[in-house]
């Protein structure tokens, strides 16, 4: 017999199996790891919150799977400056990630949660009227709880909270919704309290979505 012949007749189907496997394991090895970088690329480092971009095709899919059960929140860090000043950047980074944790924990898996710079969070979730002003007071609860740092030290923290819902403002747009949050955030800022956001609120002047500025003051607020 040709020896070529005899040859392939130790090829059988296992072989033809093992051969086809190799390389579909080899592309299943390779899409995870993709997969993993592109979730990577969509999440803050520092506090694993997800990014501008992220956040905002998530929030839109929960306005419209939720509609008026949805709540948009505006969430900056008070003071965050005296405490990178007071206790150094290392400090403040601990703070952010503090503040990370803290908003996935209070708002649960389902919600859109971003870092969208700096110490300014966003948050849409479903929060149905009959909890929202408790669960807002919550929230603020939480976010005032003092931060330990990695050698004990404690650092006093802050956070000013605005909220905005397409009933009140009359829009189920993302980017109105969180204007009408960020102007409700202001108004609370010195009291300390979350602010539901009414329509008047739709009318502040803003500058890449953040207030700009009240009757009576210069320009404030920070470009996003």
């Amino acid at each position: 017999m040709n020896p070529a012949l005899r040859a392939s007749g130790r090829f059988g189907p296992r072989t033809f199996l093992i051969t086809a496997v190799v390389p579909l394991t080899g592309w299943v090895v390779h899409a995870t790891a993709l997969h993993r970088r592109l979730a990577a690329s969509r999440r803050d480092p520092l506090t694993g919150l997800l990014r501008r971009d992220a956040y905002t095709c998530r929030a839109r899919r929960l306005l419209a799977r939720h509609g008026d059960d949805t709540t948009v929140i505006m969430v900056d860090a008070d003071r965050f400056k005296a405490i990178n000043d007071q206790f150094g950047h290392a400090a403040g980074d601990t703070v952010l990630a503090a503040f990370g944790t803290r908003l996935t924990a209070w708002a649960g898996p389902s919600a859109a949660i971003g870092r969208l710079g700096g110490d300014e969070f966003a948050l849409a979730l479903e929060l149905p009227a009959a909890c929202r002003v408790q669960r807002l007071e919550q929230l603020v609860r939480i976010l005032h709880t003092p931060v330990t740092l990695d050698d004990g030290r404690t650092v006093a923290v802050a956070a000013s909270v605005g909220a905005a819902t397409p009933a009140a403002v009359g829009s189920r747009d993302l980017s109105a919704l969180q204007r009408a949050a960020d102007a409700a955030l202001y108004d609370g800022n010195p009291t300390g309290r979350p602010v539901l956001a009414t329509a008047a609120h739709t009318t502040v002047p803003s500058f890449n979505g953040r207030r700009l500025g009240r009757p009576g003051t210069a320009a404030w607020g920070r470009a996003a």
